[in-house]
């Protein structure tokens, strides 16, 4: 629900886990500022990831939040990067409206070759690939997919060229992702944050609807800057990373900060949550497409075996769920 006004309620929310929408009238501009605690913090805790690989998809995480909850549809957005980087693999897969899960795969020996403090340069984390966005809404005609190369960007400028190339819309990202102590609890936490702001005037060309997909020109070049656009990209420019994740900063403080003297116009939060759609009957239903040698060559101690990459949960399949009399695997019968 759209307010004239800030509301003071919304404003001062300060909870962790949620997106806030906003639009800045004056300077036609809409976005989306999140903040993620324990949903980021769950799924960085249960795989042990080394700093700088869980800074990564902290931001990874938060870009897809910040994406995924500005569609108007049902399905799943779903950001990957495949690379030569030390992190050779990233996916968050984001179901909508408010369910999140990620993982990553990377080479432990060249991360570590790059310190902690590669966690600040994710350029050096992701080398040179591509970075895919996906719509999925479920059915083979209702899957879009753009594509952008990373050829050594940080995640930030990447999402600013998929943009340019792919949406033709002029667009800012700022992501922020550190460890932190929380109130009451012993050790540090991960948390993240970030801002996406987006300039759709009213008049001029058509607006395109937010991530619209497919691949588009390869042409770097960025188009004449609009007054109002220019000013709100270098007022967003102003934002430290802490004040991303600043816990004693409410989200909607952060926007009276930056856009006050335009009028900014929030809406009701989007909570988010940290959910994996792994369970025994899916992995049992994936399981019944290989094959019988194939089933057999997954057994330990006379079952089988398959841990969620996502969510780290293992599960211990009898042979006998999956395979009929004759040996062939279920699937096929």
């Amino acid at each position: 629900m759209a307010r004239d006004g800030p509301s003071p309620a919304v404003l001062d929310v300060r909870a962790d886990d949620l997106v806030l929408p906003f639009s800045v009238e004056g300077l036609d501009v809409r976005g989306r500022v999140a903040r993620l605690g324990p949903a980021v913090d769950g799924i960085l805790a249960r795989h042990d990831y080394p700093a700088s690989v869980a800074g990564l998809l902290a931001e990874a995480m938060t870009l897809t939040v910040l994406l995924g909850t500005s569609l108007k549809v049902a399905g799943r957005f779903i950001l990957q990067t495949h690379s030569d980087g030390p992190v050779g693999f990233m996916v968050v897969d984001f179901a909508m409206p408010d369910r999140i899960r990620a993982y990553a795969s990377f080479d432990a020996e060249r991360v570590a070759g790059l310190g902690e403090d590669a966690g600040a340069a994710s350029e050096s984390l992701l080398g040179d690939g591509h970075l895919a966005m996906t719509v999925d809404q479920g059915g083979p005609s209702s899957r879009y997919q753009g594509v952008v190369p990373l050829d050594g960007r940080s995640l930030e400028d990447t999402a600013h060229l998929y943009f340019r190339q792919s949406e033709q819309i002029p667009t800012c990202v700022r992501l922020a992702a550190a460890r932190a102590f929380k109130g009451g609890e012993q050790g540090l936490h991960w948390r993240a944050g970030g801002i996406v702001i987006q300039h759709l005037p009213e008049a001029g060309p058509a607006r395109r609807r937010d991530l619209d997909p497919g691949d588009g020109s390869h042409d770097d070049s960025a188009p004449d800057e609009a007054d109002e656009w220019t000013e709100a990209r270098m007022l967003l420019e102003t934002v430290e990373k802490h004040e991303l994740i600043d816990p004693s900063i409410a989200l909607g403080e952060l926007l009276i900060r930056l856009y006050h003297e335009r009028g900014v116009r929030v809406f009701e939060p989007i909570d988010v949550k940290e959910d994996c759609r792994c369970s025994r009957e899916r992995i049992i239903a994936m399981l019944s497409q290989f094959s019988f040698d194939e089933q057999k060559d997954m057994e330990e101690d006379g079952k089988v075996v398959v841990t969620c990459e996502f969510c780290s949960t293992t599960y211990r399949i009898e042979p006998g769920e999956l395979a009929g009399t004759d040996g062939t695997s279920a699937g096929y019968q």
